[in-house]
This record gives structure tokens, sequence and C-alpha cells, in this order.
């Protein structure tokens, strides 16, 4: 069964980042439509994986604009 990355991890990247892995999955996403349609994609499971991968990064995004959680800071905290 193909997995993708757990919300907690993309939790922890900063919005540049997400950025970056929004625009690497969704090209990965076309690649793979791509296959499907030519009839060489092997693993259809990675379209839904992928799909719930982009709904996550987006969801992340969206509660950081409302505020409902931050982007962890570079700051390190000391005691």
């Amino acid at each position: 069964m193909a997995t993708g990355t757990p919300p907690g991890e993309l939790r922890e990247l900063s919005e540049e980042e997400l950025v970056t892995r929004l625009r690497e999955a969704k090209a990965e996403l076309f690649n793979l439509r791509v296959q499907a349609a030519t009839g060489q994609l092997d693993n259809h499971g990675r379209l839904q994986v992928i799909r719930r991968e982009i709904a996550r990064i987006y969801t992340i995004m969206r509660e950081r604009e409302l505020g409902l959680s931050e982007a962890p800071s570079d700051e390190v905290v000391e005691a």
C-alpha cells in the first residue's frame, strides 16, 4: 500500500517548503495522469495518495492563513 507524507511532518515545514512540496506533488500527479491515460501506470493507488497529499498541504496552508495554526519558528528556545 502506498503511503504519503504524514500530516505531522507537513506541519513542521515552512511556507516556502510547503509550496515546493505542493509543486512537486502537482507535477507528479500530472505525470501519473499521463501514464494512466497511456496505459503505462502500474500503481493506480499512487494517484489517490498524491491527491490526498495535495489536499493536506492545502489544508495546512489554509489553517495558517486563518490563524488556526502557526508555521514553526526558527527561533531556538533556551531554558
